[in-house]
């Protein structure tokens, strides 16, 4: 295990670098604005929170540390919408979607836009690809539409706190730094940062070892049609090719990953490619909340990516005379912090198929454990599982809420939990109770599960 950093419950413990902020004197910075809600990343569940909150007549301002939105999908290149549907044994059965509210509304959007594919085979169960320029146009759309004040490339520094109940955050841009004040706010990073930042608990992978992060890259000028006679439906790769990754390894290419994943993607003569696997040089796990390892990783995925992209073009008909239009604008992320939430989803919960009466969101996806040579899939056939409410909401800290891939999971569990349909839901979710904790004046913690359950329901949510 690589251990150069210590886990402890009030976030990471980085030697080189300091993420208290006590010393910081938010009284002497200005104002830039007042708001009832704040929202912190605008991936999935940052543009689902933002709608949501701001529909139901709240004033809203998000935070977002690119030009656009779209986190892992958009800026980490995934590319896909996994966890729409149901596992199923029989590859032959069509496509049974599982989650709807708020993620078949943003859905709906891309493919009205011609930003997406039909379901795509991906091992027992389906997957769409989406066009990443149409995905940032998308939110763009519906932020605006719903009133939301968007902030572009800005960042969350510190928390603002008033008799210990958090009350908004300390930005930071090129202009400088400035406080938005907010009643509530809803943590949507990714990274739990505001969470890390006022102290709340926070866990790092199992043990401090989390899943790799890898480098998507998209393949243009593909013959489409050689390429799927050879490859198959699957987008899970065939077994020949996993054989021949392993014999132009052994002749010395860096192509460190067997099992890789292609999808086709709403663009004409283009492919989509998940095929890196991301560690030190060294071996090592590399811990992407530091920036050093960080760069690692982007600088060797590209580095892997032009290997990946010469063995196609090698070995696999249709790509002899492709090349690699564009890479992530950041190295894809699966893992980082996890809150240490009022209640926890356990790896037991996602292999028993549990269902809740406090359940916000489903998940049919399998768990995904991507560490070491070969990604580990436990499928979850005909069934799923339910996300209760507590997890999104940390132990400690008032006014706060957190959505997406951060949410409070144990390792193997959050490997399932973590995808792009229920990050959606996990925004809608923290929405939906922002609202009622505004009604009622009641805390986060206080609220009934059942209850966001029910209004997530009347709102389309597939529960």
């Amino acid at each position: 295990m690589y251990n150069r950093y210590m886990t402890h419950t009030s976030g990471e413990e980085f030697p080189r670098w300091r993420l208290d902020t006590s010393d910081l004197d938010v009284d002497a910075l200005p104002v830039l604005c007042e708001a009832d809600v704040v929202v912190v990343g605008s991936g999935a569940a940052g543009v689902a929170a933002a709608t949501v909150a701001a529909e139901g007549g709240l004033s809203v301002v998000i935070i977002e540390k690119y030009g656009f939105s779209g986190g892992a999908a958009v800026a980490g290149l995934s590319g896909t919408i996994c966890g729409l549907y149901l596992s199923a044994e029989d590859q032959r059965r069509a496509p049974e979607q599982l989650v709807y509210g708020f993620t078949e509304r943003f859905r709906g959007e891309l493919s009205a836009h011609g930003g997406l594919t039909a379901p795509q085979l991906y091992g027992s169960t389906w997957t769409v690809a989406h066009d990443p320029l149409v995905w940032r146009e998308t939110a763009d759309r519906l932020l605006e539409r719903s009133g939301v004040r968007v902030l572009y490339h800005t960042n969350v520094i510190a928390p603002v706190t008033d008799a210990d109940e958090l009350c908004g955050v300390v930005v930071a841009s090129n202009a400088g730094r400035s406080v938005v004040r907010a009643r509530r706010v809803i943590d949507a990073s990714g990274d739990a940062a505001v969470v890390a930042r006022l102290g709340g608990g926070t866990v790092f992978g199992e043990n401090g070892e989390i899943q790799n992060p890898t480098m998507f890259f998209r393949m243009a000028n593909v013959d489409t049609d050689a390429y799927q006679q050879f490859y198959g439906q699957d987008t899970i790769c065939p077994p020949e090719v996993s054989a021949a990754i392993e014999r132009a390894r052994s002749e010395g290419a860096e192509l460190p990953r067997s099992k890789i994943w292609i999808f086709r993607t709403p663009r004409h003569g283009e492919l989509l490619v998940n095929a890196t696997r991301l560690t030190g040089r060294d071996g090592r796990m590399l811990n992407v909340i530091d920036p050093e390892d960080f760069t690692e990783a982007e600088i060797y995925g590209r580095q892997q990516v032009r290997a990946y992209a010469r063995f196609l073009q090698e070995h696999v008909p249709g790509c002899a005379d492709a090349h690699v239009a564009d890479t992530g604008v950041e190295a894809g992320i699966r893992q980082t912090r996890s809150i240490l939430g009022v209640e926890t989803l356990r790896n037991t919960d996602v292999v028993a198929c549990r269902k809740r009466p406090d359940g916000v969101v489903r998940s049919a996806w399998p768990i995904e454990l991507h560490s070491g040579d070969r990604p580990k899939l436990h499928w979850l056939y005909d069934d799923y599982y339910e996300v209760p409410y507590h997890t999104l909401v940390p132990r400690i800290g008032e006014n706060l809420i957190v959505a997406g891939r951060c949410l409070s999971a144990e390792h193997e569990a959050l490997a399932s939990a973590r995808v792009t349909a229920q990050c959606f839901e996990y925004g809608h979710a923290a929405a939906t109770a922002t609202l009622m904790s505004l009604e009622t004046g009641d805390r986060y913690r206080d609220i009934e599960g059942a209850a966001v359950r029910e209004r997530m329901r009347a709102a389309g949510s597939a529960l």
